[in-house]
């Protein structure tokens, strides 16, 4: 859903809103609603962070978030899924995980709902791109796909269930073919 106001608020204005469930994103001076999640989405969504959190979380090289808000570039979106190089989490005074982060994921994952919009979460991806993200990755249940998106090259498609889904090199020894993706479903 995307609200039309009056006055557009700016990027600072917005911020200071109170969150929704579920989050709205601004984007290009519009507030944009995103779909609630449903039962595929939030279990390929829980999936993903549990298991990538498993692999590189101990070891303190990255962290996966889900519904994380992201600032920057004069946005503000909530990726499904973001995963931020251990160094580069924003921390408090304290060491502790800030609750803003004014940051680019170093890796975006979108579930792609059914009612939602390809293009716009697909612009979303190439934004956090523009801004310094590894890779961001388009899921979409319906077609058990997955998009690839590389700073600077093409996009690639991955849809044949052997299909070794690619990661940024912090996160290698995360290994995920399609069927398994997919298969999540399934359980």
């Amino acid at each position: 859903m995307v609200q039309t106001l009056s006055k557009p608020l700016t990027l600072e204005e917005f911020l200071k809103l109170p969150e929704t469930k579920p989050a709205s994103e601004y984007i290009d001076g519009k507030i944009i609603q995103k779909p609630m999640p449903q039962g595929q989405h939030s279990t390929i969504q829980g999936e993903l962070v549990t298991t990538i959190n498993a692999v590189v979380k101990s070891q303190r090289i990255a962290r996966a978030f889900p519904e994380l808000r992201c600032t920057f570039g004069g946005r503000s979106t909530v990726p499904d899924v973001s995963v931020f190089a251990w160094q580069r989490i924003p921390r408090d005074k304290n060491g502790k995980i800030a609750n803003v982060f004014q940051a680019h994921p170093d890796w975006t994952i979108e579930i792609l709902s059914p009612e939602q919009s390809q293009t716009k979460v697909t612009k979303n991806i190439r934004h956090c791109l523009k801004y310094g993200t590894k890779m961001g990755w388009l899921i979409d249940p319906g077609e058990e796909t997955v998009l690839v998106y590389i700073p600077k090259q093409e996009m690639e498609m991955y849809d044949e269930p052997g299909d070794r889904l690619p990661v940024p090199s912090f996160a290698s020894e995360y290994m995920l073919t399609v069927d398994d993706l997919f298969a999540w479903l399934l359980e």
